[in-house]
């Protein structure tokens, strides 16, 4: 038996100490696999070459055959950061979606005008079109006028008393009319509007693409 003084035995038994200490520290490994390591909700080391029941749902290092990490993967995302993803997602979509559109509106719009005198002439034909229908709708309201005025003359022979029933509806009639063309008078007007911002916006669009190099 070879007989240590106690120098050399306090020595290795030191060496073995720090060995023990890097074992703890360093997953244990298999040659060819990866160990997954996490610390458990008791503060203890928990790895396996799977990951380890105590590490689902919680963040773990990942380490190769030789115990140099590989990479680390991080908790779960909370219920907040899902939603916070889900909504710059959706906002991403939304994005791609309003672009692709506007690609579809500016090819549209070349493919219809090949210059902005087209597109003058072609706002002057629709705001013609609206005109007429607003004048012949005019000229409806004053046909109306003019026959109502004749049941209210007939309606003054009637003081206080019931009106003949063809002078009664007569006035029904006429006021319905009145109403019906006014209205489309309203709407027309505002389709009028709605078509002289349609034109300003075309004209400025087409500019900004005919100002753009082609490819």
């Amino acid at each position: 038996m070879v007989s240590r003084s106690p120098e050399s035995l306090s020595a290795l038994l030191l060496l073995l100490l720090v060995s023990s200490s890097a074992l703890a520290e360093t997953p244990a490994v298999r040659p060819g696999s990866e160990f997954i390591c996490c610390t458990d909700t008791s503060g203890r080391r928990a790895c396996g070459d799977v990951i380890p029941p105590q590490c689902i749902g919680r963040a773990h290092k990942i380490y190769n055959q030789q115990g140099i990490l590989v990479r680390e993967v991080g908790p779960p995302p909370t219920a907040e950061e899902k939603a916070l993803a889900a909504e710059q997602a959706r906002q991403e979509k939304l994005a791609e979606a309003a672009a692709r559109e506007q690609r579809r509106k500016d090819q549209a719009l070349l493919e219809t005008y090949s210059s902005l005198e087209d597109i003058d002439r072609m706002q002057a034909r629709v705001e013609a079109d609206i005109k007429t229908s607003i004048a012949n709708a005019e000229a409806k309201v004053a046909e109306s006028k003019k026959r109502r005025l004749k049941f209210e003359r007939e309606a003054e022979f009637y003081p206080n008393r019931t009106l003949p029933i063809e002078v009664s509806k007569g006035l029904r009639d006429e006021d319905t009319e009145i109403r019906t063309q006014t209205e489309l008078i309203e709407a027309k007007q505002k389709d009028l509007a709605q078509i002289r911002v349609k034109y300003a916006e075309d004209r400025r669009r087409f500019i900004q693409l005919s100002r753009r190099p082609r490819h």
